[in-house]
């Protein structure tokens, strides 16, 4: 585990806001070279890579946006499948300047099918692509509809009414119940990402991610008819989902490498920093 940053010591860091796709986003940069992005998962913010962009930004221009309704940016009341969120983050990397380049791009949680979104809807403007700790909606369908939390947050307005006032507790239970190391989200983490959730629209739009999970379905069941070509890495944790980011990207691509990390749970980018860095550029280097 790495030691904990907290934000504001994060003094190399650029924050934004720009107006994309209809909806304004708040996204993070840092370092120079060719671009690297960065898509978070739920309950999580752009924060989450806190311990990795330090070292990435010593080798690629990295851009961490924080994911419409969530984080900092605006909580539209549509547009949560991944195909448009992918289109807001394609359309913030072009906004910043890199139109023209192919970018390296790394997806966890529900980050993970919106970068595998935009993967297959761009796909000469993509080099290589790292995904984790998630699955793809209408892939390999074999129970993640059953998960309690996604049949929770799929019911409209309860999730919300139950949960406003008790964020804290709520979240937390995610934070540790997935995490090989628990204390690897500090309490600095909790409190930034407890801050976001609790803003107004905060939780419903969290929640629209797991709404949106019949398009995001049908859309991935289209988008896999023609499959990935470029490199592809899809890490699991040991203590979480192990196998099935990899098994995912095998049924949707024809050239992935995949790992199953031990000594981790869902949280691998603040479980295992360090070696997510060592990992990221090593395939990365070979890949682009």
């Amino acid at each position: 585990m790495g030691t904990t940053a907290d934000i504001d010591e994060l003094d190399d860091l650029e924050h934004g806001l720009a107006r994309v796709n209809d909806t304004k986003l708040h996204y993070v940069t840092a370092g120079n070279g060719p671009p690297l992005v960065l898509c978070h998962g739920w309950p999580q913010t752009w924060y989450e890579w806190r311990e990795v962009i330090p070292a990435l930004a010593a080798d690629y221009t990295v851009i961490a946006p924080d994911l419409r309704g969530m984080g900092d940016s605006e909580t539209p009341r549509a547009g949560y499948d991944k195909d448009t969120v992918a289109t807001d983050v394609r359309e913030l990397v072009h906004h910043l300047g890199f139109g023209d380049d192919s970018i390296a791009l790394v997806g966890h949680d529900w980050g993970m099918p919106t970068a595998y979104a935009y993967a297959a809807q761009y796909r000469d403007e993509v080099a290589a692509l790292c995904v984790l700790e998630a699955g793809l909606p209408g892939i390999n369908e074999d129970g993640k509809r059953k998960l309690w939390h996604t049949r929770f947050h799929t019911v409209p307005d309860l999730p919300e009414r139950l949960v406003a006032g008790r964020e804290r507790l709520y979240l937390s239970w995610f934070y540790t119940e997935g995490a090989y190391d628990p204390s690897a989200i500090s309490d600095d983490a909790r409190d930034e990402y407890v801050r976001c959730y609790s803003q107004a629209g905060g939780l419903r739009g969290g929640f629209e991610y797991y709404r949106a999970y019949d398009d995001d379905a049908a859309n991935n069941e289209s988008h896999a008819e023609a499959p990935l070509e470029i490199p592809v890495l899809a890490l699991g944790g040991a203590e979480s989902f192990r196998e099935l980011p990899i098994r995912d990207m095998e049924a949707v691509a024809t050239n992935v490498e995949g790992e199953v990390l031990e000594r981790a749970g869902h949280w691998i980018p603040e479980e295992r920093p360090a070696y997510f860095v060592e990992r990221l550029r090593g395939f990365f280097a070979d890949a682009m």
